[in-house]
């Protein structure tokens, strides 16, 4: 019995990431940034919660049909139920909470609430994964990229604040990090990111849609935007950014995958200016510079 606990904590020792791993994780990181907006445009054609209950369900069916093309075996351990509803849940309220956030708040306020994240799962990964521990460097590298988030966003405009959608996001944070500590520390971490996704999208699909009545208008006058927003989200985002996620985490240290997600808020204060001619004062591309620093620091051998 204590050979068998070793050896599944031995597992979970995860290198640090690598230039391969970084690319990758980048690219999610502005794919997540870019996801905030379409969330928010998105917002307009749907209730939040029916929306986000929308998107799992398109993604799940994306996802059979990408298991069945590519003839990947579908047995699921019983070992890992447990660990599979636990993660669909939390993965439900996750969403449940930000989409409600994004449609009381602005997105540049939201997004420095819940890329928060990479301090819970920092935090969390220092009591409960081996080799993870937040070493001086690692808390240095953790304060200088939140300080680089919220040097990026003070010049927003506060016009659509929302202490509750404030809240939310908060807490939105805290369900992403405990997501991802449980698919590291139960026997989940042994099953495939497509079955791992596939328990977080069969829980969610059918309660968020269940519980979007009580949140509101299901429909709101839907466009061909709204609907092409919805399709982005549900197989770009959901069915490959975080299938894509969940497999470097599994390859990964916690603390080092979680540390990209600072590049994220910075990310979309960016795609505002790209794409919508927002004003982009200079502290935002210093801001780039702490968020890049704090990386470097976090994922420092």
């Amino acid at each position: 019995m204590c050979r068998n606990c070793t050896s599944f904590w031995r597992m979970e020792e995860k290198r640090p990431v690598d230039a391969a791993g970084a690319a990758a994780l980048i690219g999610i990181a502005a794919l997540l940034a870019f996801n905030q907006v379409v969330i928010k445009i998105t917002g307009g054609g749907f209730g939040p919660v029916f929306q986000a209950g929308l998107r799992s369900g398109i993604a799940l069916v994306f996802l059979l049909g990408w298991i069945w093309v590519l003839g990947k075996p579908m047995a699921f351990p019983r070992a890992a139920i447990a660990g599979g509803l636990i993660t669909g849940l939390l993965f439900t309220v996750e969403f449940m909470a930000i989409f409600t956030a994004l449609d009381l708040t602005a997105v540049s306020r939201s997004s420095i609430l819940f890329y928060s994240m990479p301090v819970w799962l920092a935090l969390g990964a220092h009591v409960l994964l081996p080799g993870e521990r937040l070493s001086g460097p690692r808390v240095m590298g953790l304060m200088l990229a939140m300080v680089g988030v919220v040097l990026a966003l003070l010049d927003r405009d506060a016009a659509h604040v929302s202490l509750t959608g404030d809240a939310l996001a908060v807490f939105a944070a805290m369900c992403w990090a405990g997501l991802a500590l449980v698919v590291r520390i139960t026997p989940l971490a042994r099953v495939s990111a497509e079955l791992q996704l596939m328990c977080q999208l069969v829980v969610s699909a059918p309660i968020l849609l269940m519980l979007a009545p009580f949140f509101g208008d299901l429909m709101r006058d839907p466009q061909p935007l709204h609907w092409a927003g919805l399709l982005f989200q549900s197989i770009g985002v959901v069915g490959l950014g975080f299938m894509i996620w969940f497999r470097l985490l599994a390859t990964y240290r916690a603390n080092g995958v979680a540390s990209f997600s600072f590049l994220s808020p910075v990310l979309a204060v960016i795609f505002g200016w790209l794409a919508l001619g927002e004003h982009v004062a200079g502290q935002v591309w210093l801001a780039l510079g702490l968020v890049a620093a704090g990386i470097f620091l976090i994922n420092r051998r």
